[in-house]
C-alpha cells in the first residue's frame, strides 16, 4: 500500500493528471484503488462491460484482440479510460505481461472528480485526442 504522497507523485507523472494541481491530486489519490495482477492474468476481457480506468504503477500489460497484439503498455500509462467515461463492452483484452501493480479509478468517483476539477477533464480529453491522432 502506497502513501498518499507516493500516489500523488505517480498520478502527476501521467498524461491525464500532469496538469492537475497537487492539492487536487490528493483527492484523486484518496479514491484510486490499488490492485495487483500476476503475470499472465487478464485485467479485463474483450466484451466485458467496463466502468473503470487503470494506471500502471509498476509492471507491463499487453492490449490484444484475438491473438493480435495492439500495444504493450508500461509504467505511468493509462488504459481503459473510454469505458470509465462511457460504459460499453471492452474493445480488447488486457493481460499482465509481468506481475503488475495498478491504480483503478471507477466511473462514479471519476465523474465526481471531473465535475469539480476541470484539469481532469482537460487531461482525459488530451489523452483521447492524442490516441485518435495516432490512428
Amino acid at each position: 500500500m502506497l502513501l498518499t504522497i507516493e500516489k500523488v507523485m505517480i498520478l502527476k507523472s501521467t498524461d491525464i493528471f500532469s496538469a492537475t494541481p497537487e492539492e487536487d491530486l490528493i483527492e484523486v489519490a484518496s479514491i484510486v484503488e490499488e490492485v495487483e495482477y500476476k503475470k499472465g492474468k487478464d485485467i479485463f476481457v474483450k466484451g466485458d462491460i467496463g466502468t473503470s480506468m487503470y494506471i500502471i504503477v509498476e509492471g507491463q500489460v499487453r492490449v490484444h484482440d484475438e491473438g493480435k497484439k495492439i500495444a504493450d503498455l508500461g509504467e505511468k500509462t493509462v488504459f481503459g479510460e473510454l469505458a470509465a467515461l462511457d460504459p460499453e463492452p471492452r474493445m480488447a483484452t488486457v493481460t499482465a505481461l509481468e506481475d503488475t501493480h495498478l491504480f483503478r479509478l471507477d466511473q462514479g468517483p471519476l465523474y465526481d472528480l471531473m465535475a469539480e476539477h476541470i484539469e481532469v477533464v482537460r487531461g482525459i480529453t488530451r489523452v483521447l485526442c492524442q490516441r485518435l491522432r495516432k490512428k
